[in-house]
């Protein structure tokens, strides 16, 4: 369960910085990231492989989320509890005197 959990919150945040980077008119942070990427893959091929990694990762947490709704087993915290069994006989209680009327 808690890696589920850590892989999730890994990918979200990944997910999160790609997008972050991305402008879709070229400026923006994609210009400014290592300086030197875009020197040497050019900016369209940039901008292709955040677009990639931005659909790849939302379907790794989509993924992840669906695997860990099937694969964490369920609580079995209070709301599943058995309820104990209730005594169906009610206490024995000390017999109460009749009324005393007053004679006449």
């Amino acid at each position: 369960m808690i890696l589920f959990v850590i892989l999730i919150i890994l990918a979200c945040v990944i997910l999160g910085l790609i997008i972050l980077v991305q402008n879709p008119k070229g400026g923006g942070l994609a210009g400014n990231v290592g300086g030197f990427s875009n020197q040497l893959m050019g900016v369209k091929q940039t901008t292709d492989v955040l677009e990639k990694g931005t659909w790849a990762l939302a379907i790794v947490v989509g993924l992840l989320c669906l695997f860990s709704a099937v694969f964490v087993p369920k609580a079995s915290g209070s709301s599943q509890r058995i309820p104990e069994k209730v005594n169906a006989t009610a206490p024995i209680s000390a017999p109460t005197p009749a009324p005393v009327t007053p004679a006449k």
